[in-house]
């Protein structure tokens, strides 16, 4: 069977791309970040969903002392209600933090011998971070190709973004034909009992939810 690692974050969309590479043909290799986040509900989310999956899955601990976003560092605000502007880059941004995740996704995946990384980003309905856009994604797997031994050798690793251009409705729908387990996903920046419903991800994560004529199974009614 094919082999693909998928960068796992515990949210939705991530989720979602599990279930796709299954449906592609993939057995799924799975990365759980911990790089200093204000909490590990995401982390905790992350690893039900590899073991309900039955995916193998390692959780990788990353330091970033540096900081630079809100998500790293607690005296910092994280933006509540805000009128999402794809132009205005929120302070939520971790610097580089694709590029990060991405390096070790395909330094596993070639000592895996897998050919393929997926992951979650999407350029419609999201914040603006810049690592999350088509031109990001073609450049690097431009590097990928000049800088592994796979990509030397003509085979290089694969980058697959199957959700990049899909909008959150879009991808809500096609995760619920593939029965992906939403009720164990987490996408607020708090890891509070409750999603805040005012961040970034939960405003999306609602807006997804009510375009595509689904109750979110994380709210309780």
């Amino acid at each position: 069977m094919k082999k693909a690692v998928i960068l796992l974050s515990g949210g939705l969309d991530s989720a979602t791309i599990i279930y796709v590479a299954k449906s592609k043909g993939y057995k799924p290799y799975c990365l759980i970040f911990d790089y200093g986040q204000r909490h590990r509900k995401e982390i905790n989310q992350a690893k039900r969903i590899a073991e309900h999956t039955k995916s193998k899955y390692y959780l990788v601990k990353i330091d970033l002392p540096w900081g630079g976003s809100s998500l790293l560092d607690k005296t910092k605000n994280i933006p509540k209600n805000r009128s999402i502007d794809h132009k205005d880059i929120p302070s939520t941004y971790v610097p580089a933090r694709n590029i990060i995740f991405l390096s070790f996704a395909a330094s596993y995946a070639e000592a895996l011998g897998a050919e393929a990384v997926f992951i979650g980003a999407n350029a419609v309905d999201y914040s603006g971070y810049p690592d999350c856009r088509p031109e990001f994604f073609d450049s690097y797997q431009a590097a990928l190709k000049k800088g592994m031994k796979q990509g030397v050798e003509g085979n290089s690793v694969k980058i697959f973004t199957p959700l990049l251009n899909k909008t959150k409705a879009q991808i809500i729908k096609m995760g619920v034909k593939l029965k992906v387990p939403y009720h164990m996903t987490w996408s607020c920046y708090v890891g509070a009992s409750r999603p805040c419903g005012e961040c970034d991800s939960c405003i999306l994560r609602q807006k997804g939810f009510d375009s595509a004529g689904v109750v979110d199974p994380v709210i309780k009614i």
